[in-house]
């Protein structure tokens, strides 16, 4: 199967998130809304009861986001493997999807302690490099080590993804095992997996570009029809500043410019639930069969372990489990 047909073929796992990361989108600009105008009307305290409702939002969105589409992104990284190393996908892909990931992780806590370990182990790995870069450097070395330790965070994103699709390659052996081989094989085998960095940057950045800018205009033409919305959020934005005392930017005090910083936020929201339920699969199936195909090669035995054993607290105590 090509890249494209299982794309095509796993989308409607993108889809179910999709609706999933609407309803969740709705719920937290509902929340932000009624807030704002309860609190406006009862306490003349919008800008508090905006912060309030939102708050409420982000803990109603993370509980809907992390328990509810979890089956979704891990059954389709499930289906995506299937097709990369066996060239084929059942009829009822999101059946078989579910399927799977229900045997490999029983429950949804279980999921999240595997891809919690496999973020942990790259991530101190990267802040190794960070830490480096201010030894060698100072200052100049640190901002250098940040910089690329961003760069990073982007990457571990698909290594985690990748490793999550050996875990489930690898269903005859334990989740430890197979989570250590997943995390050897990128160091292992790095030149040929950071082929992909340029897709990885170059599609993530055309999207921002094409997805947000777009939006970002048509949020900017709906809120421009509520005028005094914007001025009242600016005058409470600038009234709390005073309050506690606290420098705000002179261009919060004009509402045009309120009102286009809430419209580039709704832009980014909505460009990061598009790009992760549409874009990012299309790059992950290359990235993914890259992973893959180097992993199936050589699979990484006890003895290749040591070579992150040394580097990662986190993957020592795992390799010991593995065992």
């Amino acid at each position: 199967m090509t890249n494209q047909e299982i794309y095509r073929k796993t989308l409607t796992f993108s889809l179910h998130r999709l609706l999933l990361d609407v309803v969740s989108f709705l719920v937290l600009g509902g929340l932000g809304v009624l807030g704002f105008a309860v609190a406006e009307k009862a306490f003349d305290q919008g800008l508090a009861g905006l912060a309030v409702g939102l708050l409420i939002g982000l803990i109603a969105l993370v509980f809907l986001l992390r328990y509810g589409s979890y089956t979704y992104k891990a059954g389709q990284i499930a289906m995506m493997t299937k097709g990369v190393t066996e060239g084929e996908l059942p009829d009822d892909v999101l059946a078989e999807g579910k399927a799977v990931v229900k045997k490999r992780f029983v429950t949804v806590a279980l999921f999240f302690a595997a891809t919690s370990l496999i973020r942990g182990i790259f991530n101190q790995l990267g802040k190794g490099i960070t830490n480096l870069g201010e030894k060698v450097g100072g200052d100049t070395g640190s901002t250098i080590g940040s910089v690329i330790d961003t760069g990073i965070q982007v990457v571990v994103g698909y290594l985690c993804d990748c490793c999550l699709g050996w875990m489930f390659y690898r269903s005859d052996v334990n989740a430890a095992r197979a989570t250590c081989e997943g995390a050897v094989l990128f160091f292992k085998h790095g030149k040929t997996l950071m082929k992909n960095l340029g897709r990885v940057f170059g599609m993530g950045i055309l999207s921002l570009l094409l997805i947000g800018g777009v939006f970002m205009g048509i949020f900017a033409a709906i809120f421009s029809a509520f005028p005094a919305v914007f001025q009242t959020l600016s005058h409470e934005i600038m009234e709390a500043a005073v309050e506690l005392e606290q420098p705000a930017s002179e261009l919060l005090a004009n509402p045009q410019n309120v009102m286009l910083l809430c419209a580039g936020l709704a832009a980014l929201i909505l460009w990061s639930i598009l790009h992760s339920v549409f874009v990012r699969p299309f790059v992950l199936v290359g990235v993914l069969r890259n992973y893959m195909a180097s992993g199936m090669e050589e699979i990484p035995s006890d003895s290749a372990f040591s070579l992150l054993d040394s580097k990662s607290a986190k993957f020592r105590k795992l390799h010991a489990e593995a065992v």
